[in-house]
């Protein structure tokens, strides 16, 4: 390589390494702004999920004493003044005073604590709906079957949580007008379902036999052929 090749090249690493320091002093500060929100964010997520699980300790703690109350009024008075932090442990709570409300003799008001659980759109479908099933067995004495019938089925629809056991519901609504075949059918949907539980369908068995039906002989069934 001759000097003046030599020479050139030198010039032009050097104007590279110019360009770079230029570069990053210029650009510098991107790099350092993402990787402090990098760090940050993984602190904030650690920060938020250990507040989270903090929440959830002291909610538990603080249940677990509003329960440990000798008495059903007792454990009422404590549930209610537990303080929240979400709309689900607002949830959770208000499940667990109607439950000690009804326990109290007072039925008036579980149901008016789930019912207000039940028509919460800001609460997960979960929360609602079981909100809804326990307030619909509450009033069930009260209730014609039919329009029991017709809350159970509303809880029943494809895809809905407590689809099966509220179908197993619908079923006992049939049976309670005396309707034991279309009570059958209902109870059969159920323990054939592919998401059925084994306890369940042990029980939707039970309920078949005692109504004359033998689920065993709709297993072994022949096809019958056109």
């Amino acid at each position: 390589m001759s000097q003046s090749d030599s020479f050139i090249e030198e010039v032009t690493e050097e104007v590279r390494r110019d360009r770079l320091f230029a570069t990053m002093k210029r650009f510098g500060w991107i790099a350092i702004v993402l990787v402090l929100l990098i760090v940050g964010g993984a602190a904030y997520n650690e920060y938020r999920k250990s507040q989270e699980r903090a929440s959830a300790e002291a909610l538990g703690d603080a249940l677990l004493n509003a329960l440990d109350q000798d008495s059903a009024e007792e454990r009422v008075a404590a549930l209610n003044a537990v303080e929240t932090d979400s709309a689900g442990q607002e949830a959770v709570v208000a499940l667990l005073e109607a439950s000690e409300a009804a326990s109290a003799g007072d039925p008036a008001k579980a149901s008016d604590r789930l019912m207000a659980v039940a028509e919460r759109e800001d609460l997960p479908r979960i929360y609602r709906d079981l909100a809804r099933f326990k307030a619909l067995g509450m009033n069930a004495a009260a209730m014609e079957p039919a329009e029991l019938r017709a809350g159970y089925e509303a809880l029943a629809a494809p895809g809905a949580p407590l689809r099966l056991l509220a179908l197993e519901q619908v079923a006992l609504t049939y049976v309670a007008e005396g309707d034991t075949e279309q009570a059958v059918e209902v109870l059969e949907s159920v323990r054939s379902d592919a998401e059925v539980t084994s306890g369940l369908r042990q029980r939707v068995s039970q309920l078949m036999v005692a109504l004359g039906e033998d689920p065993a002989a709709e297993d072994t069934a022949e096809p019958v052929n056109d």
